[in-house]
């Protein structure tokens, strides 16, 4: 996903993200947790075969992952970067997922479902990511005998993903409507509109970073495009909303606006010490600076690197070595200072 540049995407000073999310499942197997050992073999090796006999993987560069055989830490890697669940990364039975090159399009198998197909994309691109779900899933829907059914659609594990089978969902950057108070008068317009409100990692996670996610709850009744539509329109107004209270927030006081981000930038980089708590709430503060032109010596991309980079797994990846909580806390800031040490300038 960080392959695109944040300028070249629409919407990035408040969208981080768009997913969209297919569920399908094989006609003739029973779903995953009723499943034994050897279907769930059968049932890997049969998508494997056919994602990789197509000319997109080739073009994608896709590669298979055998959950079940990774460590811990490594599949928790993934889940930081948004490329699998957290429910396949805790599976303790066979399962799998297939990744493109860019990491733009994961293939979770034997999750809660047979297949789950995913596109991500950075800033508000949910056709785009429709687009190349669809795409995939037609690909697979050739050789797979999907389980369909004419009155209901794709049937699915959980009844709330019967139908088209899809999660449409943004990824929202909000520090003016939680500053304000305003964000608890979105949560309850979403729910009464159907739309889940969840935090950075989905389903039972925080905002951490006032990052929200926005998703549909509906799959039943509604076609792909009108439940992308419906996501989009009020994902706009959120957005909307959100430009127009920062721009307030800083009429308001502008002192007191540049001080908060100000002071977040220069503790975040000269800190010694720094929890992932801590961080995601320091690089919002800064990201919101960058967004709104108050700091200008900074890309915007190296903010939403370092919003993964930094977090538990992904440090001691990169450290080579697992670390105490404590440890985390000492690389998370030396791994911050140096970065934006070696930051690209911005112009202008």
């Amino acid at each position: 996903m960080f392959g695109e540049n944040a300028k070249n995407v629409p919407e990035s000073d408040v969208v981080f993200s768009s997913r969209v999310r297919l569920a399908r499942n094989f006609n003739k197997y029973p779903f995953p947790f009723r499943m034994n050992e050897k279907q769930c073999i059968e049932v890997i090796e049969k998508v494997k075969d056919t994602v990789f006999s197509t000319s997109y993987a080739a073009a994608e560069s896709f590669r298979f992952y055998d959950i079940s055989r990774m460590e811990p830490i490594e599949r928790q890697v993934m889940v930081e970067k948004h490329l699998i669940s957290p429910d396949l990364a805790a599976k303790q039975t066979i399962s799998g997922v297939i990744i493109s090159k860019d990491e733009d399009i994961s293939i979770m198998i034997n999750e809660e479902d047979h297949l789950r197909i995913q596109c991500l994309h950075r800033g508000m691109q949910l056709n785009r990511a429709w687009e190349n779900c669809k795409r995939l899933d037609t690909m697979l829907e050739e050789k797979i005998d999907f389980a369909y059914d004419s009155s209901f659609g794709y049937l699915t594990c959980c009844p709330t993903n019967v139908g088209t089978g899809m999660r449409a969902s943004v990824m929202l950057h909000l520090p003016a409507l939680v500053m304000t108070g305003y964000i608890k008068e979105i949560l309850d317009a979403c729910s009464k509109l159907n739309v889940a409100v969840r935090g950075i990692y989905g389903e039972k996670s925080d905002a951490s970073g006032n990052m929200f996610q926005i998703s549909n709850q509906i799959t039943l009744g509604l076609t792909e495009e009108e439940i992308i539509s419906n996501i989009t329109n009020i994902s706009s107004q959120i957005i909307q909303q959100e430009r127009t209270l920062r721009a307030e927030l800083y009429r308001q006081n502008s002192y007191r606006f540049e001080d908060r981000v100000f002071r977040s930038y220069g503790l975040i980089s000269n800190a010694r010490i720094l929890s992932s708590e801590e961080t995601m709430k320091l690089l919002s503060d800064v990201r919101l600076g960058v967004d709104m032109g108050i700091i200008k010596d900074i890309d915007i991309d190296t903010l939403d690197e370092l919003m993964d980079i930094t977090q538990p797994a992904n440090l001691q990846k990169i450290t080579g070595r697992s670390l105490s909580a404590s440890e985390r806390d000492i690389k998370r800031a030396e791994l911050i200072r140096d970065r934006l040490r070696q930051r690209p300038k911005t112009k202008g």
